[in-house]
């Protein structure tokens, strides 16, 4: 079995954290991107035994990427830090890239009750039919828990620093041939409010930033 490195990008998750870092799967360690918390996030997390890393520039792509930097083990995967998804899941995910199903694997969410705002629920639906015509990929959702090869992602030079990062990562992977699979997640009610989907205007934000992706590789 692989080391696995877990990026978990956080702002102000502190009531979430012990929950979440309690549900590593086996050899994996855990990296907490700071990205400007006021909560004392930094400290919980370092009090379970994570990595904490700093990142002073505002932005889920700037902290997952410098979670990733800062990744040493060869497989790495992205986590969502506010309890809405069980990171022991992705042990699943780590054998079908050791196995070689895969190079990228996505969580797709199944939502419990009142986990995914309509609006962001919808904003998602669209995004992922975009994602099909785009790239090929059978996606249904552009979930944030994901799992691939370490110098493989660094490989694809990803530049996005803000919401459109999930995304990027998706299409440059079509760019470079690589199979992705995607499989159902659980998708819990998140501690705390989100900063993106959560907010109708985080949602809008986050649409123009991947629709200028999507353009782009067009």
């Amino acid at each position: 079995m692989e080391r696995l490195d877990i990026v978990f990008p956080c702002l102000n998750e502190a009531a979430a954290l012990p929950r979440v870092l309690d549900r590593l799967p086996p050899h994996s360690h855990a990296i907490v991107v700071d990205n400007g918390s006021t909560d004392g996030s930094a400290a919980v997390a370092a009090a379970t035994g994570a990595t904490v890393v700093t990142e002073t520039r505002r932005g889920f792509g700037a902290a997952a990427h410098a979670g990733l930097l800062a990744a040493t083990a060869p497989l790495v995967a992205f986590c969502d830090a506010d309890a809405s998804l069980d990171p022991a899941e992705l042990d699943g995910f780590r054998r079908l890239v050791e196995d070689g199903e895969a190079d990228l694997v996505l969580g797709a969410r199944r939502p419990g009750r009142g986990a995914w705002p309509l609006h962001a629920r919808a904003a998602n639906a669209i995004l992922a039919r975009r994602i099909r015509r785009a790239t090929g990929y059978p996606v249904t959702d552009l979930g944030p828990l994901r799992l691939a090869r370490r110098e493989d992602l660094l490989a694809l030079a990803l530049t996005d620093r803000r919401s459109g990062y999930p995304l990027e990562m998706v299409l440059a992977a079509s760019r470079a041939g690589w199979t992705v699979a995607e499989r159902p997640v659980a998708y819990a009610p998140r501690v705390g409010r989100s900063k993106v989907t959560g907010t109708v205007r985080g949602t809008v934000t986050a649409v123009r930033d991947m629709s200028r992706l999507l353009r782009a590789h067009a």
